[in-house]
């Protein structure tokens, strides 16, 4: 690793955070589409859905939660094309600067941008009457949950940052992530779907990791739920990261 990487990575980050400043329209998109859902829901269809929960909002949460980071990885998708269409790029290899450390400030910046994103909704939330009997431990849990998760689905985003071949192309790849929380426990108890249905709402990543923050939100007992949700992340990392590596390496070479 280059010895410069970190302060060429911090300097780039704050590059990138500096176009976001100068545009919080992309927060605010980012964070108005899952807050619709959550007004949608909880007023609209919440009485109509029985989930054994005494406030659906508490029960709901943790599914918003994700798609609020499904819909802000494009974004991270969408500025890394950029950058490769107006040869920000070539420009930055022609510099002695660490050739990851571009790569790695998008990165960054789509956690920072999540994050705050992620806060925004909780805050609307709790005026909605959200509550968690969870301590610092369990919100610290949750926050690493999401963290993580933000971290894989980014990873993800950087490959049709990379490869796309339209502004479209590049941010076209979150919608079927936005979709998933919809066939999994995010919404509705998964025993309330047919067979087929239930049983890959129940298999796929979405499910644990809701299931998971949402027994940390209510201070229950996890299981195993959150040992799957650390699998699923953890796995899409680790093969996302080389995938986007790999790409990356390939179109820079």
């Amino acid at each position: 690793m280059n010895k410069h990487f970190l302060g060429d990575t911090a300097i780039l980050l704050g590059r990138s955070l500096r176009h976001i400043a100068r545009s919080p329209d992309t927060i605010i998109t980012t964070a108005i589409m899952p807050i619709a859902f959550m007004l949608l829901f909880v007023y609209v269809f919440g009485g109509a859905i029985e989930t054994g929960s005494d406030s659906y909002v508490n029960y709901l949460l943790p599914g918003i939660l994700i798609i609020t980071i499904a819909s802000g990885i494009s974004y991270t998708a969408f500025r890394l094309f950029l950058d490769m269409q107006g040869g920000i790029f070539e420009r930055f290899q022609s510099m002695p600067i660490a050739r990851s450390s571009v790569l790695w400030a998008h990165v960054l910046t789509s956690l920072v941008a999540n994050l705050i994103s992620l806060v925004v909704v909780v805050l609307v939330a709790l005026l909605m009457g959200f509550r968690s009997g969870a301590g610092v431990t369990g919100w610290l849990a949750v926050a690493g949950i999401l963290l993580l998760f933000t971290l894989a689905l980014t990873w993800i985003a950087v490959i049709p940052g990379l490869t796309a071949k339209s502004v479209d192309g590049a941010s076209a790849f979150s919608y079927p992530l936005i979709f998933l929380p919809f066939v999994s426990s995010a919404f509705v108890p998964t025993q309330s779907m047919p067979g087929p249905v239930r049983a890959f709402a129940e298999h796929q990543p979405v499910t644990s990791i809701v299931n998971a923050i949402r027994d940390l939100f209510a201070r229950q007992p996890i299981g195993t739920d959150i040992w799957i949700a650390l699998a699923w992340c953890v796995g899409i990392l680790v093969l996302a990261y080389l995938f986007a590596i790999t790409t990356y390496r390939r179109r820079i070479s």
